[in-house]
């Protein structure tokens, strides 16, 4: 069996914990390549850096193995780990492991997802994989590194659709206390209490973005329900943002 090359990337910097992980989870697979941008980047979604060049710089990870950090985002590392790096031979890519839920309407902020959409846009087998702690909690990794090192396995030998991402979040547990694991449609996450004001030393007022979720009913197959469950939400996304059911409907419409 020909050895895969894979690519690691994530939004939480080049130093971050579960980028090292996940590393180790896949490296009995074949050869892994690791892209992180050199700082946290976490919320940067899909961007794409145009105005600025963008460097590569060769770093040491805590076991001594060589990685490549870079000012872009995570985005970016995508396009230089497979392009630069990797001499556009890539198999399969996997951003993460992060530090904190990517559920429901998250996935349009997520540095960590938009990387694994930057690889289907390649049309690469792509992954984004999330540990659901809150800000408070100590994120327990074993679980995402089993399943990891599982679902690469698994995606070697059955395709994914083109253009097409999963999108995985495990519970903040050990793989021996995960209940199950459960395929879902993506549910939705609303924040309220979004901006916080505050005033400086000089008496000028400034902002930080916060919030806490809404209380809102959760679909029993969505990727929300199967966390609170214990379970590992395992969902498909691909590109197309098209609302098909609206597509007849704005025929009628007097647009033209």
């Amino acid at each position: 069996m020909t050895t895969m090359r894979i690519l690691v990337t994530n939004d939480d910097g080049i130093l971050a914990e579960g980028l090292l992980i996940l590393k180790r989870a896949l490296e009995p697979l074949g050869e892994v390549f690791v892209v992180a941008p050199e700082r946290p980047r976490s919320g940067s979604g899909h961007a794409i850096t145009l105005h600025k060049p963008l460097r590569l710089h060769t770093v040491h990870l805590n076991d001594g193995s060589l990685a490549y950090s870079t000012n872009g985002t995570p985005s970016d590392c995508v396009t230089l780990g497979t392009t630069v790096v990797m001499n556009g031979r890539c198999d399969m890519v996997f951003s993460g492991i992060n530090e904190g839920a990517n559920l429901g309407w998250d996935v349009t902020y997520s540095g960590t997802v938009s990387a694994a959409m930057e690889g289907a846009i390649f049309n690469i087998p792509s992954v984004a994989i999330s540990v659901c702690c809150s800000e408070d909690e100590e994120p327990e990794y074993d679980a995402a590194l089993h399943f990891a090192h599982k679902l690469a396995e698994v995606l070697r030998d059955h395709k994914l659709p083109p253009h097409t991402l999963l999108n995985v979040n495990v519970p903040n547990c050990t793989m021996a206390q995960v209940k199950g694991v459960a395929v879902t449609r993506q549910g939705t996450r609303q924040y309220v209490d979004r901006v916080e004001a505050r005033v400086d030393p000089w008496g000028r007022k400034y902002y930080w973005l916060t919030g806490s979720l809404a209380n809102e009913d959760v679909p029993p197959d969505s990727d929300v329900a199967a966390i609170r469950a214990g379970k590992i939400s395992v969902t498909p996304i691909h590109l197309d943002l098209t609302a098909e059911a609206l597509l007849d409907e704005l025929m009628r419409w007097p647009l033209q």
